[in-house]
């Protein structure tokens, strides 16, 4: 009792120093990076691709920072399913449900302990994102921001698509992140459940239904051509552990069963982006190493289904607690091209993710046949200590330039003065 008593007392100013110290994060993290880009910019004039090497160090720096506010608050991240090492340097794309603000954070913290991903990832989120502190980052990394809203949908798909080629491909970027859902479970929720009883579709209470546009866009722009067979690109050494091998005839007899989505009525609430057919495979030299050769659906399962949020991560009041990603791995073969049959294996994903969280939810528990068991992500304390010196540094010396160009420029100006 005396000791949950001192815990209540120090976990007020606790929060306090928290705020305070991610704050200062920021203050020093963020600015010393886009000196950095600045400085560097003479390099992207002589070797591009060296340049942006460089940035995906620093922009994995970065990312480890935020990853560190949900670990040193006891937020862990416990990931399961699927073996998910023979994507980590192959392109992939990346599938979650979207519940909080706090699910990119985790994502970060997931991705961090990972080698070569955080570098070479492209972020696909909302506009609004644009005008945070990290909205600066995120342009300078080349992510991709998008506009919500009917009114906007076909704008924001061609201009994903132009992004992919100038941007994705000539960085030779690898994981590309998307939440298809749209938006935060709360918000949309009871607009995905009209719309499921208004089509004869499942009601979903734990995800909502996703919107097709982005990953169809993505699909016809990365997506190998009808004439290559990817499908050998899967060693047989990997398949057992990502299960992709084993899971396509079961794949094909479970989509089969699926609700029949009204096509037409999915059409007029989402754009398909048929016209992203005419995408230039000759970008990609039509070999399939350019293309899509994964698709990583994540699961993010929050305890008794109340996630986290921003603010809980900065001022870490709430009680720590684990989050789980569950992995499913797809080889790009899997995924169809065709605009109703896509929107059915995305719709499907959907009721499958569904179907995980309520049983979760209920009874604590996961699908015993995962080929990797829950596992706690583990971070590196030496590692993140190197990197906070690292800005703190470089903080230094930069405030140290500036200061050093002011007390130059006023030299001048009293020389010319005189």
């Amino acid at each position: 009792m005396p000791c949950c008593s001192l815990r209540k007392i120090f976990k007020y100013p606790r929060s306090v120093l928290r705020t305070i110290l991610v704050v200062a994060n920021n203050i020093y993290c963020v600015p010393t990076y886009l000196v950095w880009m600045f400085l560097l910019l003479p390099l992207r004039k002589i070797h591009e691709s060296y340049y942006y090497r460089i940035e995906g160090i620093l922009f994995h720096w970065l990312l480890a920072n935020v990853s560190m506010w949900s670990w040193t608050a006891g937020y862990e991240v416990v990931e399961m399913g699927d073996d998910i090492t023979t994507c980590f340097d192959k392109r992939t794309l990346v599938l979650a449900n979207h519940q909080s603000t706090s699910d990119v954070p985790l994502l970060m913290a997931a991705f961090n302990a990972k080698k070569g991903i955080l570098p070479n990832i492209m972020w696909i989120m909302d506009r609004l994102f644009k005008y945070t502190n990290f909205g600066a980052v995120s342009l300078v990394h080349q992510d991709f921001f998008i506009a919500s809203g009917k009114n906007n949908r076909d704008k924001s798909l061609e201009q994903l698509k132009s992004h992919i080629l100038k941007c994705y491909i000539p960085r030779k970027r690898k994981w590309m992140v998307l939440f298809p859902e749209g938006g935060f479970l709360r918000k949309r929720k009871e607009v995905s459940q009209r719309f499921a009883e208004k089509n004869n579709l499942p009601v979903l209470n734990n995800v909502t239904l996703p919107r097709v546009g982005a990953m169809k866009a993505i699909i016809d722009m990365l997506g190998a051509p009808s004439d290559i067979n990817i499908s050998s690109a899967t060693t047989p050494s990997s398949a057992p552990h990502t299960g992709i091998g084993a899971r396509q005839e079961a794949a094909k007899q479970s989509d089969g069963n699926s609700t029949i989505i009204n096509s037409e009525a999915i059409i007029r609430d989402d754009d398909d982006c048929d016209n992203c057919k005419e995408a230039s495979y000759a970008m990609l030299n039509g070999q399939s190493g350019g293309c899509l050769e994964y698709i990583l659906d994540i699961t993010i399962a929050y305890p008794q289904g109340v996630p986290l949020d921003l603010p809980n991560i900065v001022h870490g009041m709430r009680d720590p607690c684990q989050t789980f990603l569950f992995y499913k791995l797809y080889h790009s073969s899997e995924v169809p091209r065709e605009s109703e049959s896509l929107t059915q294996w995305l719709y499907n994903r959907f009721y499958e993710k569904e179907k995980l969280l309520e049983e979760f939810y209920r009874t604590g528990t996961w699908p015993a046949s995962c080929s990797i068991p829950p596992t706690v992500v583990h971070q590196d304390l030496l590692r993140f200590l190197l990197i906070h010196l690292f800005f703190v540094t470089s903080t230094y010396v930069h405030l140290q330039l500036i200061l050093t160009l002011i007390n130059y420029t006023n030299v001048i100006y009293k020389v010319h003065g005189v």
